[in-house]
């Protein structure tokens, strides 16, 4: 289902025909019908369509785009799946533990018929075996979702069927003669603008290809059915004009605005069984199969149990509260979606988190031009948390990002191991300190510590020890912000810049544990200098106790490994506790003389960096 931009453009559908409404065979339009009654005219005024319900009761639904199974997963499949996972978690981590994840495989379409056939393999037999490929790529991602879905399953087609009756009777489709230049590889249609004759090199042939993709295309005749997209323009506008967060970023709301702006016409829906068998054949007409597109789209409500679903329910899993996308697949989304639902009077997606790609030598990752990389040895080298950490931390949301070996390297050698893990295991596994001991002190009376806190300067203190006392409240400022701000950019959401305030708090722990000379102090024969160097580990105890919650929906299994370390009951783990002074009874005791501690680290030394 991933795919490049420019099929959204050529997915426009220009009639040379008059365009004249032909009912389906054995379905009449009911034009006095519910479902008309309330279309157009339910959508033309923007609202939340979600006032009515209990709010509270309703799961956050988080989905990936479904993915096409024409060849294996590269890294840019990884990064979809990991931003997704990581809103799935941090709703979870917020208190939502009903919050669901929907992921997946799209199958039908001319360019698998065509795949199969190439491999001379069975449709579904090269369907599963490509499917499989996704599903064990979640489950090595340590991708928590709810339902692979598939749109060979028995519950999509019947939704896709009931979903196309509904279109039909609502007066939204009707048949038409179709000709343009047809792209059997990018599956859509391109007008005359965007194609052109090029001079093939290996053949010394000419051939007319797509200018965006350079695919060869092919000039189509055909009829088949359409769906009044034009008719949604004015409801998309007003729409995304009430909800200028709907679409993330700002960039592609703006790219979104104009594309609505310049007009829209309507779509093609169908293709004939003649030329695509594979697929989920029209309703009443067994010439025409349902396009690829508007059956992928559906998936998300499949997972919903739509059309078996009491719309009156709460807790109704729908809308989604996020649709993670990549920015090629954005018009699909924003565009043809929304007008989808609004035809049928559902709820629209209450946000789609649109991200840019991976490139290598600066040309878009994707199957077609065998530039990816493969994501199963890139966890196997780095390791599945330290591969979600870096797509989070340097993928990008506007702008592309480079994918190479030496800056997965560099970030889990100066992030995660000598950052995170230096900082962990200096303060928690060290015979220097008794972390257990300075949480006791706070917990013993959390109104001194308070009062530390607030106080401008300490009075009669060694210019030495005002400098540590700052240091300290410093830091537990920054914590405290931090863990405003991580919570919203996680909001908005964006996942990329949440972490990175989350790595900035990394770097001051490590620079006020380096500067405050904790060690030495802790150790020294003035009272209240042992006193305030406990303060400060417990300042940074809390620290690394708080990043380690935050980065939890990002490191599952390592941030696991740190916080069992610190003995941080599980039950204290939620956003909650996120906080300085919410947990008082963690820590490990001091490191007995002569004993040896564990020598498993959580971040291991790299082999190499190349």
């Amino acid at each position: 289902m991933l795919a490049i931009e420019h099929r959204a453009r050529s997915f426009f559908l220009r009639c040379r025909a008059s365009a004249h409404r032909v009912p389906l065979p054995q379905l009449s339009p009911r034009p006095t019908s519910t479902l008309q009654r309330r279309g157009l005219a339910a959508v033309a005024q923007p609202k939340d369509t979600t006032e009515s319900r209990a709010l509270a009761r309703k799961p956050y639904y988080v989905t990936s785009p479904i993915f096409y199974v024409n060849s294996a997963p590269h890294v840019g499949h990884l990064y979809t799946l990991v931003l997704t996972d990581i809103l799935k978690r941090w709703a979870v981590l917020c208190g939502d533990e009903k919050a669901t994840l929907l992921t997946g495989t799209d199958e039908h379409g001319m360019k698998i018929q065509k795949a199969a056939q190439k491999a001379n393999t069975d449709v579904k037999l090269f369907c599963d075996h490509h499917s499989q490929q996704f599903k064990a790529l979640c489950d090595a991602a340590n991708i928590s979702y709810d339902r692979f879905i598939r749109t060979t399953d028995q519950d999509h087609q019947a939704a896709v069927e009931h979903f196309w009756k509904e279109l039909n009777h609502a007066g939204y489709i009707y048949e038409a003669k179709h000709e343009g230049w047809y792209c059997v590889s990018d599956e859509t249609f391109y007008p005359e603008s965007q194609v052109r004759n090029i001079l093939d090199p290996s053949t010394g042939e000419t051939k007319i290809v797509s200018i965006e993709t350079g695919k060869e295309v092919e000039w189509t005749s055909e009829t088949n059915y359409h769906f009044r997209l034009s008719a949604f323009q004015e409801p998309l506008m007003k729409f995304y004009s009430a909800n200028p967060k709907a679409i993330i970023p700002k960039q592609r709301m703006a790219f979104i605005l104009k594309e609505i702006e310049s007009g829209l016409d309507d779509l093609s829906i169908s293709r004939p069984t003649s030329r695509l068998q594979w697929g989920i054949r029209v309703p009443g007409d067994e010439s025409q199969t349902i396009y690829v597109w508007l059956d992928a789209l559906i998936n998300y409500l499949t997972m919903t149990k739509y059309p078996y679903h009491d719309r009156n329910d709460p807790s109704w899993l729908w809308p989604a509260d996020c649709q993670v996308i990549g920015k090629d697949i954005i018009r699909f989304h924003t565009i043809y979606w929304p007008a989808f639902l609004m035809a049928l009077g559902l709820p629209l997606p209450k946000r789609f988190l649109t991200h840019a790609h991976w490139t290598m030598n600066n040309a878009k990752m994707s199957k077609s031009a065998g530039n990816g990389v493969n994501p199963f040895f890139a966890m196997d080298r780095y390791g599945v948390d330290s591969i979600r950490f870096y797509m989070a931390y340097n993928g990008g949301i506007v702008d592309d990002a480079m994918y190479e070996n030496s800056k997965v390297a560099e970030t889990y050698k100066h992030i995660l191991r000598d950052g995170y893990g230096n900082l962990l295991h200096r303060v928690f596994k060290s015979k220097n300190f008794n972390v257990q001991e300075a949480v006791r002190l706070v917990g013993e009376d959390p109104a001194a510590f308070s009062t530390f806190l607030s106080q401008d300067k300490l009075d009669g203190a060694s210019d030495d020890m005002r400098s540590l006392h700052e240091g300290i409240k410093q830091l537990c400022r920054q914590i405290t912000s931090t863990r405003t701000n991580v919570r919203k950019w996680m909001d908005e959401p964006n996942p990329r810049i949440a972490v990175s305030l989350i790595t900035e708090l990394i770097r001051s722990m490590n620079k006020f544990f380096h500067n405050s000379t904790l060690w030495k102090r802790i150790k020294s024969d003035d009272t209240d200098e042992r006193r305030i160097a406990r303060y400060g580990l417990y300042a940074s105890a809390e620290a690394i106790r708080i990043i380690s919650i935050l980065l939890q929906p990002f490191m599952p299994d390592r941030m696991k490994f740190a916080l069992d370390l610190m003995q941080v009951d599980g039950s204290m783990r939620t956003f909650a506790h996120a906080d300085i002074g919410a947990d008082l009874a963690y820590g490990p005791p001091a490191v007995e003389p002569g004993v040896k501690g564990s020598p498993e680290v959580i971040f291991p030394l790299l082999l190499s960096a190349n």
